[in-house]
């Protein structure tokens, strides 16, 4: 089902904010592992300071070394409220929010009373609001002048929307889990699959960081031992140019379908950046 359009207003501050490369046709990945950061010009960099006390994050993601096995089950039926944004949150990742909008003061007053889950889903004007999204736990609060809140959140289950319950003060969907099923076929190898996405990542930075002269490091580790489902997860979470792509990767429900359609990104980047080199090489001032 298609929920009504509604974005929040722009009184209403997020972190995250579309951006799109020049060349219209790849995505150029942020990665956000202290192991993997790199800068580009095709790069939206986007980094919240408090100084109030202190705090400082940014739109990084956290990952468990370990397949979450403590989800909910997917056939159970629960009531959820719901933020859209024109961002989408991955399960794992890390998003700084601040809250000014009223309705959704009123929303953390709440939370902050229950079990500080809400849904975070994907909305923008021309698509309006996308029926599946990811629940953002609240793991730090701050409380700021005039009732505004400073969040830290951390993506937890998918859901999909089932159906609207209510709509002020703001939105309460009932929803149900999903979960990654096994591949069709059976056949697909979700582990080499895996590695070969971190190989076109290792290489993605490296042309990226030549390209920006910076040294050729090579990335290690950009998995951190996870299990595949998870790192899928991660890699849709540097895909930060290109957020209704990103919510395609979130719907998906099979976790070798996921690493394909990534690979394929990181396939099709890595051959842009091959070409802006080889330019850069024959026209270095350019």
């Amino acid at each position: 089902m298609a929920l009504p359009q509604i974005l929040p207003s722009p009184s209403s501050s997020f972190t995250h904010k579309p951006h799109l490369n020049p060349s219209n046709f790849f995505l150029i990945p942020q990665f956000n592992n202290p192991q993997c950061q790199f800068s580009s010009k095709l790069l939206l960099q986007h980094r919240r300071q408090r100084n109030s006390n202190g705090i400082r994050c940014s739109a990084s993601s956290s990952f468990p070394e370990k397949h979450h096995t403590g989800s909910p089950k997917s056939d159970d039926v629960v009531e959820l409220p719901l933020f859209p944004l024109p961002l989408v949150l991955f399960p794992g990742a890390i998003l700084p929010l601040q809250i000014f909008e009223f309705r959704y003061r009123i929303m953390m007053h709440t939370l902050l009373q229950t079990d500080l889950r809400f849904g975070v889903i994907y909305s923008d004007s021309a698509t309006g609001t996308a029926d599946v999204g990811c629940v953002g736990e609240v793991v730090k609060h701050e409380r700021l002048v005039d009732d505004r809140f400073f969040l830290i959140c951390k993506g937890q289950e998918r859901f999909r929307v089932n159906k609207l319950v209510r709509s002020k003060p703001y939105l309460v969907a009932e929803v149900t889990w999903l979960e990654d099923r096994p591949s069709a076929n059976g056949e697909d190898d979700v582990e080499g699959l895996a590695n070969e996405v971190e190989s076109y990542m290792k290489d993605v930075i490296r042309l990226s960081n030549r390209l920006n002269g910076k040294p050729e490091k090579e990335a290690t580790d950009l998995r951190r031992n996870l299990f595949p489902t998870p790192f899928s997860f991660f890699v849709g979470s540097t895909f930060e140019g290109a957020p209704r792509e990103q919510q395609a990767l979130l719907e998906l429900e099979d976790t070798a379908m996921r690493l394909k359609r990534e690979k394929e990104t990181l396939r099709n980047t890595l051959n842009y950046l091959s070409a802006a080199s080889a330019v850069k090489d024959v026209f270095p001032s350019s």
